[in-house]
């Protein structure tokens, strides 16, 4: 099913037959995480803010499946709650969230190192960086991606198709086909839906 779900991304978008390789090893690295405990930090700026924010909700709630808890974990809550309704989630975070943090930083240190220092302080061996930069070039999201290195966890990354700072410093870079950055943004978010699906499909089985 896993695969069916990858193939199906190749067959609606056939332009990105050139990077399948790179998308289907971030669904690996991801899965990895996931298997060892691991949690996912998302980073990048304005449409790509937006982006992490989007994949972290599909990954922390149902995106195809309900997830729904066992009878088990029903059991630890107390009588009247509503157990029922909460869903079994992936745990990641988005780094673009974190307001009163964010323009703390800007304004008392580096604004350029705002995910970085997110990143460092989030860190654990198992985590995984997605960041999602259209240039590839962000400065915020390059420093994000060294921190990572430092931090000794992968970095994933999905930028336009022209090599760039952020694809050197990452684990896997998933070069999309195009340049100009709204083109890149409409590929982007077809790429993270099939990751979200294909993790959910992995780790639910309800």
């Amino acid at each position: 099913m896993i695969q069916a779900i990858f193939n199906e991304l190749l067959t609606r978008y056939p332009e990105l037959e050139v990077c399948k390789s790179e998308i289907y090893k971030a669904y690996e690295i991801l899965a990895e995480c996931y298997e060892n405990g691991g949690k996912v930090l998302c980073c990048g700026n304005g449409g790509s803010a937006a982006d992490c924010d989007h994949f972290v909700g599909e990954l922390m709630k149902g995106f195809l499946k309900k997830r729904p808890l066992s009878p088990s974990e029903k059991e630890k809550f107390g009588e009247g709650f509503p157990a029922d309704m909460l869903q079994k989630g992936l745990p990641a975070i988005s780094l673009c969230a974190h307001t009163a943090l964010m323009t703390a930083f800007d304004n008392d240190a580096l604004p350029s190192l705002v995910f970085a220092q997110q990143v460092y302080a989030y860190a654990d061996k198992n985590d995984v960086l997605l960041a999602f930069s259209t240039s590839g070039n962000s400065e915020n999201a390059v420093y994000a991606a060294e921190a990572a290195n430092a931090a000794g966890i992968k970095v994933i990354s999905v930028t336009g198709q022209k090599p760039s700072r952020l694809g050197e410093a990452s684990t896997v870079c998933v070069n999309l086909p195009e340049s100009e950055t709204f083109k890149v943004q409409e590929l982007t978010l077809p790429v993270y839906h099939c990751l979200a699906a294909m993790l959910e499909e992995r780790f639910f089985e309800i």
